[in-house]
């Protein structure tokens, strides 16, 4: 079956609408060039197939993408998690990664962290949490996510991405 999707929607148990940006519908900086990116098909379920992306090897990590918040269940508690996988060999992780929530309008400032990937368990998709926010109708709008680590200029390989989830904090 050939990956179509780039979005993905779906209500859980509490009536929450939940989203998955697939890795195509992020902005990854140089993902179109197989030097340093490949693209890859991978099962998200038994009947669908989705793009994600394997890093090759990058001094220069910038992945970013938004999302409008108008299409989530307001007054509940999302958060924003990148689903990776690293895979051996990996390297270049000892270097922390920067996590980045922008929320709309700018009224609260960005949620920023840096998170160690060294430790992720190999060959299995994990969440890396970004932040959590709560959409108010009154402050709908558009959020930014970003994975980024531009200034040590290590280089790194081995991590895979299949996209961001937003969806209730669990």
């Amino acid at each position: 079956m050939k990956p179509k999707k780039q979005i993905k929607y779906w209500v859980d148990e509490r009536n929450s609408n939940c989203f998955m940006l697939f890795a195509k519908n992020l902005s990854i900086t140089w993902s179109d060039d197989v030097n340093y990116w490949t693209w890859f098909t991978e099962k998200e379920s038994p009947n669908e197939n989705v793009e994600a992306v394997g890093l090759k090897n990058v001094c220069w990590l910038d992945i970013t993408g938004k999302f409008d918040t108008r299409n989530l269940t307001p007054g509940i508690v999302y958060e924003v998690v990148f689903k990776v996988k690293l895979e051996d060999p990996a390297y270049g992780w000892d270097t922390p990664v920067n996590l980045k929530l922008v929320l709309p309008n700018g009224k609260e400032k960005p949620q920023e962290k840096k998170v160690s990937l060294r430790e992720l368990p190999r060959y299995k998709w994990v969440d890396v949490r970004v932040g959590e926010f709560v959409p108010e109708k009154s402050a709908a709008g558009e959020i930014t996510f970003s994975m980024y680590e531009h200034a040590a200029g290590v280089w790194k390989k081995g991590l895979s991405l299949k996209g961001v989830a937003i969806r209730p904090k669990q």
